[in-house]
C-alpha cells in the first residue's frame, strides 16, 4: 500500500510512535508499504519549528534523511496538477497544508494516514 503521511504523523512515527493508533503504528513498520512524505509536510514543520510551535529532536534534515535510510521514505513533490486537484475539494478544512495534502493523496492514488476528523470527511482514502 503507498501511503502518504500527514504531518502529525510523520512527526510521531519519528519520535513518538506511541501516539499512532494501532492501525497506523503497524502500516508504517510494514516493510511492504511505501510511506511518503509531502513537500508541504517539510514547509509546515519548518514553518512550526522556527515560529517555536513544534520541537524538534534534530534539524529537519536529519530526521528526514534517518527516515529515508531506515524506512525508504519517499519524498512528493508538489506538482502544478496536485495545485489544481484543490480546486475539485470542498471548503472543509481551512489549512492549506491539509487541503494540499488531500489534494496529493486523490492525484497520487496514496491512503492518507491522519488523525484529523476534518480531513476525513474529504473524499479521500485515510487510514489510522
Amino acid at each position: 500500500m503507498k501511503l502518504l503521511l500527514d504531518t502529525h504523523a510523520f512527526i510521531w512515527w519519528d519520535s513518538e510512535p506511541e501516539k499512532l493508533s494501532p492501525r497506523a503504528l503497524s502500516l508504517c513498520e510494514d516493510s511492504a508499504n511505501q510511506l511518503h512524505l509531502s513537500t508541504a509536510s517539510l514547509w509546515e514543520i519548518q514553518i512550526k519549528s522556527r515560529l517555536g510551535r513544534l520541537k524538534l529532536s534534530l534539524p529537519l534534515p536529519e530526521i528526514v534523511t534517518t527516515q529515508q535510510e531506515a524506512n525508504g521514505l519517499v519524498l512528493l513533490s508538489i506538482h502544478p496538477d496536485h495545485v489544481y486537484a484543490l480546486n475539485a475539494l470542498p471548503a472543509l478544512h481551512k489549512d492549506p497544508f491539509d487541503r494540499m495534502l488531500v489534494a496529493q493523496a486523490r492525484s497520487e492514488g496514496l491512503h492518507l494516514i491522519t488523525h484529523d476528523e476534518t480531513v476525513r470527511t474529504y473524499p479521500v482514502d485515510v487510514e489510522w
